[in-house]
């Protein structure tokens, strides 16, 4: 038989258990996530799944998603997926209008696809160029349209996460487009955080540091390694299961309902470090 303090444990425990349910549960949401077929904003989406959201994986590559909503399933949660090219306004629509279709609503918006390239500033082609920005900046700001004017008409309350780059807020060699392109997700963000505000749409960046993913293997050469850890007082690289809890604090209503049009960096003491 239990005690008095066994009980007393077993009861602050489910208190406990309650608290952060109350706090991070998304039971009934539903979050569509651009880039879902990516390393850093998949593992966010299976996150999103375990606190109880039906997830919408929006990517290019079917063989990625279908592993990932395995990982969904594996954990109870529940998805799908969608083929959406960011470069095309019509396919975000398209986008959206098969989500509500398929889950009458969208709560949560995570806009996480990109690309980038090594390429030497002088050496940058205009087609490069515009290909980054296309993908990393004007996607965002479609997306936002496309899915702000939906949250807006309907008067949804939501949770927009875009995803910035610890590059967006201090300038990386090797990556000038990429960071251009970031710096402005940021600014998009806080100018939409300020015109949404009274509207309950709530619009963030999440700023992960150094995360290998596939995006960026092609820059972490031995020396590139080497210099990030010795600028990262955690002296490692980031886990990309580290991002599910400031993913779950933006896109809770509850926890996150007075964070709006801010930048949650997520970088292992990289952005505090100076010399």
């Amino acid at each position: 038989m239990l005690g008095r303090r066994g009980t007393a444990g077993i009861i602050i425990a489910m208190q406990t258990a309650s608290f952060l349910k109350e706090l991070f549960d998304l039971s009934g949401k539903t979050a569509v996530v651009i880039g879902g077929t990516g390393e850093l904003c998949g593992t966010m989406a299976v996150g999103l799944a375990r606190a109880g959201a039906e997830v919408v994986l929006g990517g290019r590559i079917r063989e990625k998603a279908e592993k990932r909503l395995a990982e969904i399933e594996s954990h109870g949660g529940k998805g799908y997926f969608l083929p959406v090219d960011v470069t095309s306004r019509e396919s975000l629509q398209h986008l959206l209008d098969e989500t509500l279709k398929r889950s009458g609503k969208v709560d949560i918006l995570i806009n996480g696809a990109g690309t980038n390239s090594p390429t030497p500033f002088l050496d940058i082609p205009e087609e490069e160029y515009q290909r980054i920005i296309d993908t990393n900046l004007s996607a965002v700001f479609r997306s936002c349209q496309v899915f702000g004017k939906y949250f807006i008409e309907e008067g949804r309350a939501a949770s927009i996460i875009n995803l910035g780059s610890i590059s967006g807020l201090n300038p990386l060699s090797r990556v000038f487009t990429y960071s251009l392109s970031k710096a402005a997700v940021h600014n998009l963000t806080r100018n939409l955080a300020r015109e949404w505000a009274d509207k309950d749409i709530r619009v963030n960046t999440l700023v992960p540091g150094f995360f290998p993913a596939e995006q960026n293997r092609k820059v972490l050469d031995e020396s590139r390694v080497l210099d990030i850890l010795r600028q990262t007082p955690a002296s490692r690289f980031g886990n990309a299961e580290e991002l599910i809890g400031a993913t779950l604090l933006l896109a809770s209503p509850v926890a996150g309902s007075f964070i709006t049009g801010t930048e949650m960096i997520v970088d292992g003491g990289f952005n505090a470090m100076t010399l």
